[in-house]
């Protein structure tokens, strides 16, 4: 479900860590569509963290311009927090508290009101497949069912665009079905998704679209079909390893 309207424009966006020399990120640009799935891809330490702390607000920027449906995030309105969800690669939610606890904290946290936090509480009790369970301290809980309660809060408040770091990565199967299965479906009603993972098999059925970044610079963006085409390549992985190199990564 892809729109003309841009969702996301990133112009020239670079960042340097105040302990360090280099830059992480290094004259970043791109076009997101609204309503298109996204892949951000590429080797540890190759700045997809880095970016998504920005794009979210954990990290500030000076160097370039990021514009988020056509609002510049550099300006700090409070009012874009509610246009975007974000699911982190660590666990954001109180571990003694249960998913019914955490969901309505998040929920009253990201300013619904006490009807619309419990409606949503129930609905995503009943879509991530933790009614059953939502009584019982998420400690309890395997690696699958917390990466669902991580997913539920980062869309409680219905967000224009949600950004997915590794958002499956240590489940079982049945858990990659069923976050994959409930991330389509978003994008279908018109959720942009922005996503990154060391999943190529997943990206490859998830994205509309892929950029892969290394040394913090975009070195190809593109639609997967067109990138295979023009460097002769089967798969994603294998444009993967083309592009970044087989060498080890820290």
């Amino acid at each position: 479900m892809v729109k003309d309207n841009l969702a996301l424009y990133i112009e020239h966006l670079s960042f340097t860590y105040p302990d360090q020399t280099s830059k992480s990120l290094s004259d970043i640009n791109l076009k997101i569509n609204e309503g298109e799935t996204f892949g951000l891809l590429g080797p540890n330490g190759a700045g997809k963290t880095t970016l998504m702390s920005i794009l979210t607000g954990l990290i500030h920027f000076h160097e370039g311009s990021v514009k988020l449906f056509g609002n510049e995030i550099k300006n700090k309105d409070k009012a874009l927090n509610k246009l975007f969800g974000f699911v982190p690669q660590d666990f954001s939610f109180y571990q003694e508290l249960s998913p019914k606890e955490n969901l309505e904290f998040f929920g009253a946290w990201a300013g619904l009101s006490r009807a619309e936090t419990k409606k949503r509480t129930d609905e995503l009790l009943k879509i991530i497949g933790l009614t059953e369970v939502k009584d019982k301290p998420v400690m309890q809980f395997s690696g699958g069912m917390k990466r669902r309660v991580n997913l539920a809060i980062g869309v409680i408040h219905q967000p224009r665009i949600l950004f997915l770091d590794e958002p499956t990565v240590g489940v079982d199967v049945q858990s990659r079905h069923a976050i994959i299965s409930y991330l389509k479906e978003l994008n279908e009603k018109g959720t942009t998704l922005i996503y990154t993972s060391h999943q190529l098999n997943e990206a490859e059925l998830l994205c509309d679209r892929i950029a892969l970044i290394d040394e913090g610079r975009i070195i190809a963006n593109d639609v997967l079909a067109n990138l295979l085409s023009f460097h002769n390549e089967n798969g994603l992985e294998g444009l993967f390893l083309k592009l970044t190199g087989k060498a080890y990564r820290d």
